[in-house]
């Protein structure tokens, strides 16, 4: 599974249009073959801040997220918004085992 979290700190008086931009790309996402989850949060120390969190199946199924136009249509308007560059980490990810459950598959 790969997993990636993201931020973005909006340009003051932007933060509702990043947020409804967010939110088209979120959705669109969701719809995406290898898409597990993707979501985008504000956050709550940093009202200019917003955070994105995503699961996808594989790296194959990102880096067809990252090719599709509207994926590359949405990171040009959100850094045109971003008070700076946006933040990005992406991370290769095993499910741990907790003590008395199973692992998520």
């Amino acid at each position: 599974m790969i997993l990636v979290h993201g931020s973005v700190v909006a340009r003051a008086g932007c933060v509702a249009e990043v947020l409804a931009l967010s939110q088209e790309h979120v959705a669109r996402s969701r719809a995406e073959p290898g898409c597990i989850a993707h979501a985008v949060h504000l956050d709550t120390e940093n009202a200019q801040r917003l955070v994105f969190v995503e699961q996808w199946a594989d790296s194959a199924a990102l880096w067809d997220h990252f090719k599709l136009p509207a994926s590359r249509a949405f990171a040009k308007a959100l850094a045109g918004l971003a008070a700076q560059t946006p933040d990005m980490a992406i991370f290769d990810a095993t499910p741990a085992e907790l003590p008395g459950r199973r692992a998520a598959s």
